[in-house]
């Protein structure tokens, strides 16, 4: 084989699993089955599992960063989730003052020109706030506003905004979704007090997903189902946090039957990596405590989630590996358009995650580039 690298394994491939080896530069090219050689790696005394990259839609911080802090926290932040299989990212801003979004992605925008080789590729923005409902904050500071086309403008030409949250009761927000479709961003529907009806408007208008479903959002009573319910029943893509805290167990299962692409983020803060203590959030404290991260008032405030322990919570909870891994993986780089990501097969992007027989990272690559070796 004429490639710069190859692994070999249990390979997981759009047609199903495959025993063999994986060639690749900074894209794959070529995967040929076969036995698999004997190897002086400790960590293929179990054979290895070969994934596609993980993506991750909603990442607030890593490492005692949070991403409203601007300048390099970005690369912080990329850096560390890399180290836990996730080879692109979103980073998500906060609601806050439009002067502090802006120095939020500005410091994005650094990080996206200029992408560092040793990190999980930042892909542009999620733009969580400000564009929520005031009933529906969650962990959100108190300076929601509506939006206009053009004040998302603004804040598009200073870094890419690839997903929009924003509460379709507010205003004028849902007239304002095929618009915002023109610009490229896929609209999300959460931190919503809206109603069934208005969610199932929503998603009429163009809206494309759901964020964190069940938290931050009116639920499924059904006499008065609410966004969640809209999601269930006519959602193909949604965003859901399976640390096994936001979400319980059987709301997982109940979701992965109702909703087909439906995919895993972490919403991670700058708690994730770090020790127990207190952290930033924007511009609250969140403390950490025993791997849940919430505010003073006892509120959840994101997590301390990586994508490597989404994928084995996926596992512990029913599903089968193939399947969990389309959902920290396949799913989200489909709901991106991204149809070189999230799959392992001839001129796809080389992104690619090792794991032992535990679901434990051994290898990231990250487009060809060996970034994490157990």
């Amino acid at each position: 084989m004429t490639d710069l690298h190859s692994l070999q394994g249990r390979i997981l491939t759009p047609e199903g699993w495959r025993r063999g080896r994986i060639g690749f530069d900074h894209r794959i090219r070529a995967i040929e089955e076969g036995p698999l050689a004997a190897s002086t790696d400790a960590a293929a005394d179990d054979e290895l599992i070969v994934l596609p990259g993980f993506i991750d839609l909603h990442v607030h911080g890593a490492a005692g960063v949070d991403l409203m802090q601007g300048g390099d926290a970005a690369r912080t932040i990329a850096r560390t989730h890399v180290r836990h299989g996730t080879t692109a990212l979103l980073g998500t801003t906060m609601t806050a003052a439009e002067a502090d979004i802006v120095h939020a992605l500005r410091g994005l925008a650094g990080a996206i020109a200029d992408p560092d080789p040793d990190a999980a590729q930042i892909l542009g923005v999620h733009l969580e706030g400000p564009f929520i409902s005031p009933q529906r904050l969650g962990a959100q500071p108190p300076l929601t506003v509506e939006a206009t086309f053009e004040s998302v403008q603004r804040l598009h030409a200073l870094a890419p905004i690839r997903v929009l949250t924003l509460a379709p009761e507010i205003g004028r927000h849902t007239e304002l979704i095929p618009r915002l479709n023109t610009l490229g961003i896929r609209v999300q529907i959460g931190h919503s007090a809206g109603t069934y009806e208005e969610g199932l408007a929503a998603l009429r208008a163009g809206a494309a997903g759901f964020t964190h479903l069940f938290n931050g959002m009116t639920g499924v009573d059904h006499y008065r189902p609410g966004i969640a319910a809209a999601a269930l029943a006519h959602a193909e893509y949604a965003e859901l946090i399976p640390d096994l805290q936001h979400v319980h167990p059987g709301a997982i299962r109940l979701a992965v039957r109702a909703i087909p692409r439906l995919y895993a983020v972490t919403d991670a803060t700058a708690a994730t990596g770090m020790p127990d203590g207190e952290y930033a959030l924007g511009s609250q404290r969140v403390h950490k405590c025993l791997g849940c991260v919430r505010l003073a008032s006892g509120s959840l405030a994101g997590s301390a989630l990586t994508m490597d322990q989404a994928l084995r919570n996926l596992v512990e909870v029913g599903l089968d590996l193939a399947d969990a891994a389309h959902r920290v993986s396949t799913f989200p780089a489909d709901y991106l358009g991204l149809s070189d990501r999230g799959r392992l097969e001839p001129g796809a992007r080389a992104d690619l995650v090792v794991l032992d027989a535990q679901l434990r990272v051994v290898r990231v690559v990250v487009a060809g580039r060996v970034v994490v070796q157990a």
